[in-house]
């Protein structure tokens, strides 16, 4: 087994044409919505980059309810990706966007329990056991390849479950956002002020202000039909931008990569498709976090290679940071593109089925490891 996950993994790294060393170049590099400039600011690129938790393959984990897989290596791409982009809301969420990881120093407390909502164990809130029993309700079977789409779905179920980090998660459809939706995702009322011009200016305002969560948006997306169509290729260098970037979620057919930012015409990634060993950590203790952050050069691939099926992603941590979104939205995707990437729209289409306030769904305690899926 150990020679043939060897095997997958090296036509991984040579199908994958992945770009290691960073360009000698004049273009501002964006790194979820920070700008460097690689010839004068590389160090402080790299430590951005290094401070993103990384989630790869991981192998001899407790085996997925019990008797299922103990490793994800050739299926849990696009979990793991999942894993990075909610990992990275958190981040924000209780660190900052600011905040820097250092290998072998003292990390806050903020930060190790962050770690712990993701380690390969059943009872671990995003762990890759709950995802993958979660995805059952979302007709896929534990060990199957997961969408952009499917990712989202699941990541939405799963933090109903999270009390600690009461994070509202709002999965467009029919790329379109509606404002109408996330306020009742975030148990409060928001309301669209608008210039005399519908759609001209954006401006949300809630009800009750203090009831606002923390706000993770996931825009789902085809953006062609076998390849990119170029002319969304510079709404999505836009999103990486937007202060309020949390990444894309995407890849090639069957490869997924966490998307965090672009140079130029290529965008830069972390890739999941390395195997380790699982950590064993018990609830509460430290973390041995090296393997958790990817020490090398940022992998790279052309924007023109990407799969058109992506899930864009978003952090909104108070109102105000939804407001500047808003209006990031409307002057850079909606106002100046012939053909848009999605829609920002104050109510909930006419013609749509009702819109469901997400609630805990049902659980069951099943398999030998005690762990829970949905029951659909």
């Amino acid at each position: 087994m150990e020679a043939v996950l060897a095997k997958y993994e090296n036509q991984i790294n040579v199908f994958s044409e992945y770009l290691e060393d960073l360009p000698d170049t004049d273009e501002p590099v964006w790194i979820l919505g920070e700008c460097y400039d690689v010839k004068t600011g590389k160090s402080e690129l790299l430590s951005d980059v290094r401070s993103r938790l990384w989630f790869t393959y991981r192998k001899k984990f407790s085996p997925i309810g019990g008797t299922g897989p103990s490793s994800d290596t050739g299926w849990g791409c696009m979990l793991r990706c999942g894993q990075m982009i909610l990992a990275q809301a958190l981040v924000c969420r209780h660190l900052g966007r600011e905040w820097r990881w250092v290998a072998e120093g003292t990390q806050p407390v903020e930060y190790q329990r962050i770690l712990h909502c993701f380690l390969d164990r059943k009872d671990s809130c995003y762990s890759i056991h709950q995802m993958a029993q979660m995805g059952v309700g979302e007709g896929k079977s534990v060990g199957e390849w997961y969408g952009p789409n499917t990712v989202a779905q699941v990541l939405k179920k799963l933090a109903l479950f999270d009390d600690w980090n009461s994070l509202a998660v709002y999965v467009s459809m029919d790329n379109t956002v509606v404002i109408e939706d996330i306020s009742k995702c975030l148990g409060t009322m928001l309301y669209i002020l608008a210039a005399p011009c519908p759609l001209s200016h954006f401006h949300a305002t809630s009800q009750h202000p203090l009831d606002w969560r923390p706000l993770l948006l996931l825009i789902p997306l085809r953006m062609g039909i076998n390849d990119i169509n170029p002319v969304y290729i510079q709404a999505l260098k836009e999103c990486f931008k937007m202060p309020q970037s949390c990444g894309v979620l995407g890849g090639k057919p069957n490869l997924a990569y966490y998307f965090i930012g672009f140079v130029d015409d290529e965008l830069i990634y972390l890739d999941p498709h390395t195997t380790q060993l699982a950590v064993d950590s018990e609830t509460g203790s430290t973390v041995d976090d090296q393997s958790y952050h990817c020490q090398r050069n940022p992998r790279r691939m052309k924007i023109t290679s990407l799969d058109p099926s992506v899930a864009l992603g978003f952090f909104c941590k108070s109102e105000e940071d939804f407001d500047s979104w808003c209006n990031l939205v409307q002057q850079e995707i909606l106002k100046k593109r012939n053909l848009r990437m999605f829609e920002l729209v104050e109510k909930h289409p006419s013609h749509w089925p009702p819109f469901i306030t997400p609630t805990k769904p049902e659980v069951q305690t099943t398999g030998a490891g005690g762990s829970t899926v949905l029951i659909t």
